[in-house]
């Protein structure tokens, strides 16, 4: 394999606070800093609102981190709310129109080896122009051209901005046949007919319109806004990509579903070689589709344990996270929630889920927020998942609604340590000052930003300013980073990947996808924690096996690095041996 980027380990230039660590891990700085305004992050979420509560304005916005300039390095995206009826709000400057906009990710090398992070605002050139009201984003190269497009949901018309590959975009939703009008809030990009163009799935949320807006009414009598169940749902839809620069809407089970859609993950969920969806719904029961391998899918979410809770009802699911986190070989979910519920973790048993929240440690710290953004990352590269939530209230919170603050829905987010696959412990309280900010979450991104081999967090907050959690210990373990490309310059979308450490170690599962979370789009590459220093010796007994969307295709690579990384092209590997190693269930 060659390398993509040739860049070991190399630390940022922040100042660093020691804490008391977290648990099984020693004392050091924190695990996250925020560096948003310093590295020139300067974004600030406006939801327009003037008083008559309107239903879109709690629920953005999304972000989005990819590499548009081929480069090398992640730019950021934000979507941007906007004015909703005949007002706007009278602190905004006289001529200005909120739009979504784009920070191009200049990343410099200092003599002394190190990195600073430095981003521009570069919308203008591009010519990107997303003045509707924003809600999320989903990356992809649907036109198989070698760069990434963006596609933008909105409260109203969708639109999808190609990539020219020469820093500018053209907006194609109407003629590419994807310019949905209804209120999307998710989007997501998956080869489910297996012919290797990217099809798209658009979740709906709810028929709200400015017109019949409802009042409504908290319980101890004040204004607030209504619940979801105020409105009826929408119907999702499903495109199947032609080829030729458009898409065809698809008419099926899975586009005709009636389900509050705010989120959504594509993955291999039975091990069969296709791509499944997985359907995130508010207050109504969840989706799962099951790809039949003949271009159509099967609902089997009730059969197989993850449309409601182990109650048996249905939650408000938001934020989706895909990952194996008892490294047992096969992908698990867990999901965000609203307050007085849980989050939910279903753990995949050989094709079947069952509900861990309680067990595994992330339920009950849950209860008492709200959860949206959210992932399976291995922040301290120990080679075990952990996860981390955003959290933001969807109605006014009492306290801060009488105590006058401005935007009164703001609530702490979460960071938890998973315990090699058992359960997970919460760390926030330890977790450094970058969560002690207690704003009102939304979006959240997940990607190397420094490239320095961990993961780190950009965050769009509803009514406020963006946030850049840099990671600060996960680059002091060994690691091996990865690009999983079925043709050059395009991602893998679907691939599962199975990291072999030889003998009686345990594989490590991952797939590559750029969706999940709430309403953002993720780095596509992977990062697999080795935890302790790992020498030339020992990563000889390494194995990567690739299981290619499409299909049962499968190749294998062995010449590894560790602290860079590496392009894994399809055709370039080798056949896997038909020797069955120990899967070593993580629990």
């Amino acid at each position: 394999m060659s390398a993509l980027f040739a860049l070991a380990a190399i630390p940022m230039v922040v100042a660093t606070e020691t804490k008391m660590g977290v648990p099984g891990q020693p004392p050091g700085p924190a695990p996250f800093v925020e560096r948003a305004t310093e590295a020139g992050l300067s974004f600030r979420h406006e939801t327009g609102a003037t008083g008559e509560l309107y239903f879109p304005e709690v629920m953005g916005s999304g972000v989005a981190l990819f590499d548009y300039d081929d480069d090398d390095d992640l730019d950021v995206y934000f979507a941007q709310g906007g004015a909703l009826g005949s007002e706007r709000p009278t602190a905004w400057p006289e001529d200005w129109v909120p739009s979504g906009r784009l920070f191009r990710n200049d990343l410099q090398r200092l003599s002394d080896g190190t990195v600073r992070l430095r981003f521009e605002d570069v919308t203008p050139a591009t010519g990107i122009e997303a003045t509707g009201y924003g809600m999320g984003v989903a990356t992809a190269d649907y036109d198989n051209d070698g760069d990434v497009d963006l596609y933008l949901t909105q409260f109203g018309r969708n639109q999808l901005w190609r990539n020219e590959g020469d820093g500018t975009f053209t907006e194609q939703g109407r003629l590419a046949g994807v310019d949905d009008g209804r209120w999307s809030v998710v989007a997501q990009f998956l080869d489910f007919d297996g012919d290797g163009w990217l099809d798209l799935f658009v979740g709906n949320y709810t028929n709200f319109r400015i017109a019949t807006n409802k009042r409504c009414t908290a319980p101890s009598g004040y204004s607030d806004y209504c619940s979801p169940g105020s409105y009826d749902p929408a119907p999702n839809s499903l495109y199947r990509n032609l080829g030729d620069g458009t898409f065809t809407a698809v008419r099926s089970e899975v586009s005709s579903h009636l389900g509050r859609t705010l989120g959504a993950a594509a993955a291999d969920f039975d091990d069969d070689g296709d791509i499944d969806l997985f359907v995130a719904n508010d207050e109504m029961p969840n989706t799962l589709w099951i790809n039949d391998g003949d271009g159509g899918f099967v609902e089997e979410a009730l059969l197989r344990g993850v449309a409601v809770s182990e109650s048996g009802e249905p939650e408000a699911s938001m934020g989706v996270a895909v990952g194996d986190w008892d490294e047992d070989a096969d992908l698990d979910l867990f999901l965000s929630h609203y307050d007085h519920e849980t989050n939910t973790l279903y753990a995949n048993e050989a094709g079947d889920f069952s509900d861990q929240s309680l067990a595994s440690g992330l339920g009950t710290p849950s209860i008492p927020f709200t959860g949206w953004g959210t992932a399976f990352l291995d922040y301290d590269n120990d080679g075990w998942l952990d996860v981390l939530v955003v959290n933001g209230a969807a109605v006014f919170v009492p306290e801060q609604l009488q105590r006058g603050v401005p935007h009164p829905l703001n609530q702490p987010n979460q960071l938890f340590r998973g315990l090699e696959g058992r359960s997970f412990v919460d760390v926030t309280a330890q977790a450094g000052d970058a969560f002690r900010l207690v704003e009102t979450s939304r979006g959240a991104a997940f990607g190397d930003i420094d490239n320095d081999g961990d993961v780190d967090v950009v965050i769009s907050n509803n009514g406020g300013p963006a946030r850049l959690l840099v990671n600060q210990v996960g680059s002091r373990s060994s690691w091996i980073g990865l690009r999983v490309l079925v043709a050059p310059g395009r991602d893998a979308h679907g691939a599962r990947i199975r990291l072999h450490a030889g003998g009686d170690q345990h594989p490590r599962t991952r797939s590559v996808d750029t969706g999940g979370s709430y309403a953002s789009a993720n780095d596509p590459r992977v990062v697999f924690g080795l935890g302790t220093d790992v020498s030339a010796a020992t990563l000889e007994r390494f194995r990567l096996e690739v299981f290619w969307p499409g299909g049962q295709q499968r190749e294998c690579f062995t010449d590894l690095e560790a602290g860079t990384y590496q392009a894994v092209l399809r055709g370039a590997g080798a056949a896997c041996p038909d020797v069955k190693e120990n899967s070593g269930g993580g629990r």
